[in-house]
């Protein structure tokens, strides 16, 4: 690809969702036309003002506080300053370099990589492709606070930590930015020893807790599928959580994870198999004002066709008689 290529792309043809492309070319035309994917990363972190954001975080509420404290640094606004940093020749400067490069080379030699992990707050490796799940399923938003991926660095979170015994599954996943991560690490004082155990939880005569494996249709950790017993249409299903709660509020964060991806992949599997399907009504009833009549949570996940009643308009709010219309 010649000059006359180059410039043509950069200036015409670059179709730019975020800053990547030119950073990537910027680097390899100042390297000679080569370089690797760790200094491409290199240069695209320098721009990345939320990680920027990020350590200064660290700076200024960590290793900034600790410094201070010794009385090693003093700070003005946002400029910190050696103290009697003039009183020292350049060959002490470069004598105390040498010593704090000694320290940071035994210190990493000694802990390994581990000394990253305060940015996954969770031992343990999760894989790029499950990040990614994660990071897609949120819509590359925080779960918690709604930032975009852009404006600040999101991790993928444990809801229940591992060390409370929350397992690698995708519904026990969430994507939250740095700053809602720490708040939640902070101050979650909830006992999930007892949330785990709940998931075992089966009521005695119970529909849904029963031996319900012949019917299984679909199923994840904490949630199944079964073919609703009086369907309203054809392919009519249920969604319900493994563990015996009253009602959809009831549902723990994993369980919603877990529904939600139950719905989205039985919609998927119903209109593969039925290709007239061109809608859904999704809905639960809450109570037995609202028509609920077994009292273990489900989702009724209810195919749509043209014709199948003679004016759909309204959708659920005909579970008001006559408030359908309108």
């Amino acid at each position: 690809m010649n000059y006359a290529d180059l410039r043509d792309f950069i200036a015409k043809r670059m179709r730019m969702s975020h800053i990547y492309q030119p950073l990537m070319l910027m680097t390899l035309f100042k390297n000679k036309g080569q370089a690797s994917a760790t200094k491409i990363a290199n240069e695209i972190l320098k721009h990345d003002q939320s990680q920027i954001e990020y350590y200064q975080q660290i700076t200024n509420n960590m290793v900034g506080q600790v410094l201070r404290r010794y009385g090693l640094v003093a700070k003005d606004k946002d400029q910190y300053r050696l103290n009697d940093f003039d009183k020292l020749t350049p060959k002490q400067v470069d004598d105390l370099v040498e010593l704090c490069q000694a320290k940071l080379d035994e210190y990493l030699a000694k802990r390994g990589d581990v000394v990253w992990n305060h940015r996954s707050k969770s031992s343990g490796y999760i894989s790029g492709t499950l990040r990614y799940e994660v990071l897609k399923r949120s819509q590359f938003h925080c779960e918690l606070c709604g930032c975009k991926a852009d404006e600040r660095a999101l991790e993928v979170d444990h809801i229940v930590p591992r060390n409370k015994g929350g397992s690698d599954d995708l519904d026990n996943l969430q994507a939250l930015c740095y700053r809602c991560n720490a708040m939640k690490r902070d101050r979650d004082d909830t006992d999930f020893r007892s949330v785990r155990e709940s998931y075992k939880h089966k009521e005695d005569g119970c529909l849904f807790c029963g031996e319900v494996d012949g019917q299984v249709v679909a199923e994840n950790a904490l949630a199944y599928v079964i073919c609703d017993g009086f369907p309203v249409t054809p392919m009519h299903c249920l969604i319900i959580p493994k563990r015996h709660v009253p009602d959809y509020f009831a549902l723990s964060r994993p369980e919603l994870n877990a529904c939600d991806r139950l719905l989205s992949h039985m919609k998927s599997v119903i209109q593969d198999q039925d290709s007239s399907v061109v809608g859904f009504n999704i809905g639960m009833n809450a109570g037995a004002s609202a028509g609920q009549t077994v009292f273990h949570c489900h989702i009724h996940l209810i195919p749509r066709r043209v014709g199948d009643v003679e004016n759909p308009k309204g959708g659920v709010r005909h579970t008001i008689p006559g408030k359908g219309y309108y």
